[in-house]
């Protein structure tokens, strides 16, 4: 299980490097001030599977939907990693 702070430096390596985000800062709004897109949001989930070495149910790539900003992301990937482990 990785920690918050692993999560934290994975996803804004991904953002910074596949996504082109400039200094991405934790509660941005991924959509105003990003241009963050669904298509890059599914992109960014199949990236999550890859760093966590799971796929992702229905039901949790659903849930993503309501993620807007990085921390949101985090909390997120805690939430899923909490539940798998339970």
């Amino acid at each position: 299980m990785l920690t918050r702070e692993e999560l934290k430096k994975n996803i804004l390596t991904i953002l910074s490097e596949d996504f082109e985000f400039k200094n991405p800062q934790l509660d941005d709004n991924l959509r105003d001030v990003h241009g963050f897109d669904s298509i890059d949001a599914i992109e960014l989930l199949a990236k999550i599977e890859n760093v966590l070495g799971v796929s992702l149910t229905r039901a949790e790539k659903e849930a993503a939907m309501d993620i807007r900003t990085i921390n949101d992301i985090l909390d997120y990937l805690e939430k899923i990693e909490r539940e798998r482990a339970a």
